[in-house]
């Protein structure tokens, strides 16, 4: 008999890939045997219309939930997640909860002391790589700690990297200056081996129109749209307003997070690009499918001297990788390790 669940909800629908990685995930709890007591997923863009949804299939699921039984859950969840951990504690049931945002660590909320509070009503938590799970650690947390390594991103995708001279270097997401600033400033660099394809909302034409701008701007696609779209040699992930390194909130967040567009570079078999010291940059340096940089200033030289026998070996692995990411590797290992412990 089953005794593993989650309760889906409605995920609102925007070109931005906000809702995609939680999507996900219940597609890979269904793999590995968890059932949804609640509605099925839906993906209605109003927020009302939305909410109204959750909450009812919320509360089916809850009413469904069997005593003592083992629930998993999402965070942030902010409207829901206290009643939600009421009830599953009230029915003496195991909390397993993944984490895809941590609001102190983002800049958003001051309070470490509320927010550790709630993960603290967990048993499990599925936090994104070791540098995270440290933080945790030493900071309260009293639930055991599994760590996912990468996420993933559920897509058959054809795509593969195209070796262009110089190289393009994809750069996705919100390109907004309060979370990428620096892509105004980069075309100081000067560079000569790579030129940057933007795929994102929040581009501001204005602030970055020169004749002689290495920066390509796109367009905004939805998550799935953009796999087909994206066409370069390498995906940058970079955040903050510095070229030199990832500063202010969001660059900082890279200390402990898995930005979801390193899993989406890599679905497209794009090798990654990341700053040195961004948690991430040790699965890069681990499984050698990219770059590792101090600072932006080094992209330049870095790229000139790969070498095409180099770069078709870093692309092979990357493939090794997209077969994983697109098909849920990295969740299934994580749920796995948590049901062994239980």
């Amino acid at each position: 008999m089953n005794s593993n669940y989650y309760i889906s909800r409605n995920y609102k629908f925007s070109k931005n890939a906000a809702s995609k990685p939680k999507m996900d995930c219940e597609m890979v709890l269904e793999k590995n045997g968890f059932k949804n007591l609640g509605f099925r997923q839906t993906n209605h863009p109003s927020s009302a219309l939305g909410a109204i949804i959750s909450f009812f299939g919320i509360t089916k699921g809850l009413f469904l939930l069997p005593r003592k039984s083992v629930f998993c859950m999402q965070y942030p969840l902010s409207k829901f997640f206290g009643y939600i951990t009421n009830i599953v504690a009230f029915k003496k049931c195991k909390l397993i909860i993944i984490i895809h945002d941590v609001k102190f660590l983002m800049g958003k909320n001051s309070n470490l002391k509320k927010e550790m509070a709630k993960f603290n009503r967990a048993d499990f938590l599925i936090v994104h790589n070791e540098s995270m799970k440290k933080w945790f650690q030493e900071n309260g947390c009293t639930a055991q700690l599994v760590s996912l390594e990468l996420f993933d991103y559920l897509h058959k995708s054809e795509k593969h990297a195209t070796l262009n001279t110089p190289y393009d270097v994809v750069f996705a997401g919100g390109l907004g200056k309060e979370k990428s600033e620096f892509l105004y400033s980069v075309d100081q660099l000067k560079p000569s081996s790579y030129k940057l394809k933007l795929y994102g909302n929040g581009f501001n034409v204005s602030d970055a129109e020169r004749s002689d701008s290495i920066l390509d701007y796109q367009g905004v696609f939805s998550p799935d749209e953009v796999i087909d779209k994206i066409e370069g040699s390498f995906g940058l992930v970079w955040n903050g307003n510095a070229l030199n390194e990832c500063s202010g909130d969001f660059g900082k967040y890279l200390l402990y997070n898995n930005p979801h567009k390193t899993s989406l570079y890599l679905l497209c078999g794009l090798p990654v690009i990341v700053w040195k010291k961004a948690a991430i940059a040790k699965f890069i340096e681990k499984e050698r499918i990219g770059i590792t940089l101090n600072s932006l200033n080094e992209m330049d030289e870095a790229l000139a001297n790969i070498d095409h026998q180099t770069y078709n070996a870093m692309v092979d692995r990357v493939e090794k990788i997209k077969s994983k990411v697109s098909s849920g590797h990295y969740l299934s290992v994580a749920i796995q390790k948590v049901l062994e412990k239980i």
